[in-house]
């Protein structure tokens, strides 16, 4: 589920955006892809450190997670209320005013502000993947429409002639943060489509990272990062951003029940200097995907340099995700009984994005995230930040309740139940999502 922050212009999801986590799994993703590290995209697969600066030793009410928000505060933020909404859970008043109130005055976020009262400037490092998660949580909580068109005013403003988005602004699209904006969009109540920079749609842009018949046949219908000489190489990250954005998706998708079984279709060759549709695009890339996890014991490997067999557990998330996006349901079942088994230390590390991301997956494919692998993910993650304002899911921890407890206000009574938020990942997709968190 793909995705950043004030760092150099991205260059990687997991799968699906961007936590710090993320950013770190875009980052390789990227950097294994076209062998620079080009930046940081989106958020969760890789712990992050604590703190090491002032700022982090402070963190300021409402926030989720206890690490340094720097390069990952509003994604993580994000990624926690929008799954939070999803499963029917109530957000505290907190916590949603203080991503509101990260919004600089343009419209755009950047990862973190630590003074949200000190206007944005030239300085202020505005980020696609961060307004872009920001986006799809405040359009799914409701309630902030100015904030939300202003925000999807700053992503056209700064959309590229491909018809796509880089991370930061006047840098090359790549497929991670594209597809978050495709999410944005589409949760704004958009046609992806039709948001174009002279006659390039954000799908134009999509499609052109997409390896075709000339690729090697185990390299066929996956996306790339981003070109890198001109030249395409595969990426696991952007793939599971890619393969949800072109279906017009975001990070919450509405399971499509147990009876719906589409399979997989691969790119057909020949035939590759034809560009598939988005949604041709997108089941390709998710045949990419199945036989990735096929071939991994059902979960997709860290790119990161060094890290040898080990497992992105972020990516894999958002590989579930926009399998169930597909209505490919027997093939995300595999990965996500994989992540029942195997994600729990990595979440506990990783943090609230982290626990966001198990959330959003298991609900795509229709699993129970309050019995998850003998864990109530909702509980874990209701843990990190201030307690809701009105929840089924039981706490986890009732000392963190109580303390919370005066820092509910009167608040906006949301509709119980389950929604999403139409249309990276980023993960990875923050792998990216780019496609992949702080706790």
């Amino acid at each position: 589920m793909a995705t950043t922050a004030s760092q150099a212009p991205l260059a990687p999801r997991a799968s699906t955006a961007p936590t710090r986590a993320v950013l770190a799994r875009r980052a390789a993703a990227a950097l294994a892809t076209a062998a620079v590290l080009c930046a940081a995209g989106a958020p969760v697969a890789v712990a992050d450190a604590p703190a090491p600066n002032a700022q982090a030793s402070k963190l300021p009410d409402g926030l989720y997670g206890t690490k340094d928000p720097q390069y990952d505060g509003v994604w993580r933020q994000s990624l926690a209320l929008l799954a939070q909404r999803t499963v029917g859970v109530r957000p505290s008043v907190t916590g949603v005013d203080w991503l509101a109130g990260q919004q600089c005055s343009d419209g755009a976020f950047a990862a973190f502000r630590a003074d949200p009262g000190k206007a944005c400037d030239d300085k202020t490092m505005r980020d696609t993947n961060q307004t872009g998660a920001a986006v799809q949580a405040l359009a799914v909580l409701g309630g902030h429409d100015d904030a939300v068109q202003k925000a999807v005013k700053w992503l056209k403003s700064v959309q590229n002639d491909d018809g796509g988005w880089p991370s930061m602004s006047g840098t090359p699209s790549d497929a991670n943060s594209t597809s978050v904006v495709i999410g944005a969009l589409k949760a704004a109540n958009l046609k992806p489509e039709s948001v174009k920079k002279g006659d390039k749609s954000p799908y134009d842009a999509l499609v052109s990272f997409q390896l075709g018949c000339d690729a090697k046949e185990s390299e066929r219908g996956a996306f790339a990062f981003q070109p890198k000489d001109g030249k395409l190489a595969p990426n696991a990250d952007a793939t599971a951003a890619a393969a949800l954005g072109g279906l017009g998706q975001g990070f919450a998708v509405d399971p499509a029940g147990k009876d719906v079984n589409e399979p997989v279709t691969p790119l057909k060759c020949p035939g590759g200097d034809r560009k598939p549709d988005p949604k041709q695009a997108a089941g390709a890339g998710a045949a990419y995907l199945v036989a990735q996890l096929d071939a991994n014991d059902q979960h997709l490997k860290s790119a990161m340099p060094g890290a040898g067999d080990q497992p992105d557990v972020g990516n894999t998330a958002d590989a579930v995700v926009a399998l169930a996006a597909g209505s490919h349901g027997d093939a995300a079942q595999k990965p996500l009984k994989w992540l029942e088994k195997n994600s729990a230390n990595w979440a506990k590390e990783a943090g609230p994005a982290a626990y966001a991301q198990l959330v959003l997956a298991a609900h795509a494919a229709g699993g129970d995230p309050r019995h998850f692998g003998g864990a109530d993910l909702v509980a874990q993650l209701n843990a990190t930040g201030p307690k809701p304002a009105g929840s089924s899911a039981p706490s986890a921890t009732p000392e963190k309740d109580a303390q919370d407890q005066d820092e509910q206000g009167a608040g906006v009574w949301w509709v119980f139940g389950i929604v999403f938020v139409a249309c990276v990942g980023v993960g990875f997709l923050i792998s990216g999502r780019k496609k992949k968190n702080g706790n």
